[in-house]
């Protein structure tokens, strides 16, 4: 959550390439005629031009800091409640780049749509710099997500005030072919940064770059979609010190508008306060060493919830599920890594039986991050009938990039999704499972799985506490108890994705008692 809204608050975002990014194009100083607003001209040349529209070459080089005061907002695409359209979180946000030292500074209140009542908005304060990030806290500095520290250098060297010095520097600038952008067609420049394709469509008319895109990986939630395509349109172009500069970047994301920050107000070559750019440089190092998404699990003590039942928990939980002829995994949340890991010990406490199947109960991209090692080994994967057009796209998603199990087969494997419309059983024995969908106006992407033999509920992501012993969003179980009633089911204890085993007559008390209380 937070690593994505610092990234807007900043006012810039990571970038994206369209499908021609890889297109053999005009290099070096080589001319083209066929490019519009820069014909028989070279790549070099055109975007010095581009650069004069700016302001000049020099002028840009003097701008040694920005400062930005920003608003906008990004839709939460990886875990809206009910897919599109989405909701929205909001950020404003107090930036500073330090353009010369390659660091960042950014200040930002977050507005999260999803929280409790009165709870909604947080502040944040980041730190980047060339050997790491950090965020400020009032218990000391702490690592900053791979995420940010990735928006970060991007905005240093690909944000509207150098991403044209950082083209003109680039060794292998060269035209690839144009591209229409908003009905006209477009000169576009491309250029190699930290092995990233970077693409910048430049105006025929005014020569001001219009958009930038690249391909990347991403390390934010957009990592589990592989080579993610994105696109960052500049406009609202204001006059600053002498510079035309753009105020608003709408950013795009394959193909589906993210996210759109406004600055407010912007200055350049202001007073920086060498204090708040300071970071512990332990904290620094870790975030920059940091795997992001590609978390390996961790073998900790299980809980045994049942029998053959155990509970290996973490910020997201995973459990594994023995029964007579065959093991079967709950959840494949974070990465194939970590997904592999819990195969692998799931096999190591049950050896000589095999993987049966996996369950995937919602459609949280963080929660959905394994399935694509699940399809890679063939398993069976049970999934919610609503979840499979986002799954099918997860899936098929290249990870050309950086491979993973399912990118470097050599079979082509379709996935084995069986499909959760109703109640469904799985199993038999003493650990049978039977699998319900939610349905609820918040609960319509999960379903829940109940063990019959031991009165156990899994009740896939609802069931969070807060640091009082509250319920984090009652409305969620307040659904999954009408469920529970709906289908005549007998519970004595309740676990989740976030939330270890709870008696299930405290829960309904803790219902009970938000329908309650006053909003606090």
């Amino acid at each position: 959550m937070a690593a994505r809204e610092i990234s807007v608050a900043l006012g810039v975002s990571g970038l994206c390439v369209s499908g021609l990014c890889m297109a053999a194009g005009v290099h070096g100083n080589e001319k083209s005629t066929g490019t519009p607003g820069c014909a028989h001209e070279s790549a070099q040349q055109c975007v010095t031009a581009a650069l004069e529209a700016m302001g000049g070459r020099e002028r840009l080089q003097e701008v040694t800091n920005v400062h930005l005061q920003t608003v906008g907002h990004t839709l939460l695409m990886e875990q809206s409640y009910r897919q599109a359209p989405f909701i929205a979180a909001y950020q404003r946000g107090n930036t500073t780049m330090d353009l010369a030292n390659q660091r960042l500074l950014t200040e930002a209140k977050l507005t999260w749509p999803e929280s409790d009542p009165n709870q909604s908005d947080s502040e944040t304060t980041l730190a980047a710099g060339p050997d790491g990030g950090v965020y400020h806290t009032k218990f000391g500095d702490s690592p900053c997500s791979l995420g940010d520290l990735d928006a970060s250098r991007e905005a240093l060297a690909l944000g509207p005030a150098r991403v044209l010095l950082t083209a003109a520097d680039a060794s292998d600038l060269h035209f690839e072919p144009p591209q229409i952008l908003r009905t006209t067609s477009h000169t576009v420049v491309a250029f190699t940064w930290r092995h990233i394709p970077v693409r910048v469509l430049l105006n025929p008319f005014n020569h001001l770059p219009d958009a930038v895109e690249t391909t990347q990986v991403f390390h934010d939630f957009w990592y589990f979609w592989g080579d993610a395509q994105q696109r960052i349109y500049f406009d609202n172009w204001k006059l600053i010190e002498g510079v035309t500069f753009p105020t608003n970047l709408v950013e795009e994301r394959n193909g589906v508008v993210w996210s759109s920050t406004q600055a407010l107000n912007v200055e350049f070559n202001v007073l920086m306060d060498e204090k708040t750019f300071e970071m512990n440089a332990g904290a620094a190092a870790q975030s920059a060493a940091s795997p992001g998404w590609n978390r390996r699990f961790a073998v900790k003590q299980a809980t045994a919830l049942a029998p053959g039942i155990d509970l290996y928990a973490g910020s997201w939980n995973a459990t594994v599920v023995k029964q007579r002829d065959g093991i079967i995994i709950l959840e494949a949340p974070i990465s194939g890594l970590y997904t592999q890991g819990v195969l692998r010990e799931a096999r190591r406490r049950h050896p000589g039986l095999p993987i049966s199947a996996v369950l995937s109960t919602s459609d949280s991209w963080p929660h959905t991050g394994g399935v694509r090692q699940a399809v890679a080994l063939g398993l069976p994967v049970y999934i919610l009938d609503l979840n499979r057009p986002l799954l099918d796209k997860m899936v098929s998603a290249p990870h050309t990039m950086e491979p993973d199990a399912l990118q470097r087969s050599k079979i082509s494997k379709a996935p084995r999704w069986k499909i959760v419309a109703g109640k469904q059983e799985i199993g038999s024995g003493t650990n049978r499972m039977e699998l319900y969908p939610l349905r609820g106006a918040s609960t319509e992407r999960q379903y829940m799985v109940y063990f019959p033999e031991h009165h156990l509920l899994y009740a896939s992501d609802t069931l969070a506490l807060n640091d009082d012993g509250t319920l984090y969003d009652p409305e969620l179980m307040y659904e999954v108890a009408q469920a529970v009633k709906r289908e005549n089911l007998i519970v004595d204890t309740v676990f989740a994705m976030h939330q270890g085993p709870m008696p299930w007559e405290k829960v309904l008390g803790l219902i009970e008692k938000s329908r309650h209380s006053p909003a606090v």
